[in-house]
């Protein structure tokens, strides 16, 4: 094989690598207690390269995503090897190991989705209690151009959690506060059958008006995009964050 096929051969290698992976997620737990991240790709499309990891309080994570990648994340909570088989009292997947392998969790679980688009396009990102809520989350785009502006639920809604919507754990307290979709399964709550359609005919209730208060940026009920859906152009890498502030997003080593 002569030099310039070689050379020739790199090129594309180093041209398709680059290109391979459009944006960096950095994950931070500011929680006193140990996370374990899922992610889930949308669309059929290949999983990230970790589906599911520790994230111990105080910690950080990267995660590369490629190009045209739309998806979510989340945290799961009161994990343990329950006699090999991996479990969390929130957001559990049922794989019955740390990674999740296509698998999105088990509501309710506070989400962050997000699709970077190609090109360094226009990306959509979004803080989510559409089904349900168990740990303070923030995502932040990193430079970008365009609002780019971070969207967070920082209020631990665990606290202030209806009790017919509340999830308690084996020690009593409340882990997780559940939608009134999942929790009621009504078509006012979940805008399917003849509230499906939009705001107009889905408005919101008394459950999502709760949420909305606790979290102002985050989705509260299907039909919340006003308020809760955040732009970004020019190919931003970005920050999730476990138990995050709004005065403040850092990123950790270590």
């Amino acid at each position: 094989m002569n030099t310039q096929v070689v050379l020739s051969l790199i090129l594309v290698f180093l041209f398709f690598s680059a290109g391979s992976q459009a944006a960096t997620i950095t994950f931070n737990n500011l929680c006193p207690y140990t996370v374990w991240p899922g992610t889930l790709t949308y669309d059929q499309k290949p999983q990230l390269s970790t589906t599911g990891f520790e994230l111990t309080s105080g910690a950080s994570s990267i995660v590369g995503v490629p190009s045209l990648w739309s998806g979510h994340f989340w945290g799961r909570t009161g994990c343990f090897d329950n006699g090999g088989k991996f479990t969390c009292d929130t957001g559990d997947c049922g794989s019955g190991q740390v990674e999740c392998n296509g698998v999105g969790g088990s509501p309710p679980a506070t989400l962050v989705e997000l699709t970077v688009a190609a090109n360094k396009g226009q990306d959509f990102y979004d803080v989510s209690n559409v089904d349900g809520f168990n740990v303070p989350m923030s995502i932040a785009p990193q430079d970008g151009t365009g609002d780019c502006k971070p969207s967070s639920c920082p209020a631990n809604i665990n606290a202030a959690c209806p009790s017919e919507l509340q999830l308690v754990g084996s020690d009593g307290k409340v882990i997780a506060c559940t939608s009134a979709c999942w929790a009621f399964n009504k078509p006012e709550y979940c805008c399917t059958g003849s509230f499906a359609g939009g705001p107009d005919k889905c408005p919101p209730t008394n459950y999502s008006q709760f949420f909305k208060k606790q979290c102002p940026d985050a989705y509260s009920y299907a039909y919340d995009d006003k308020n809760s859906t955040f732009t970004c152009f020019g190919g931003p890498d970005y920050v999730v964050t476990f138990c995050t502030t709004t005065q403040k997003i850092c990123i950790f080593s270590g």
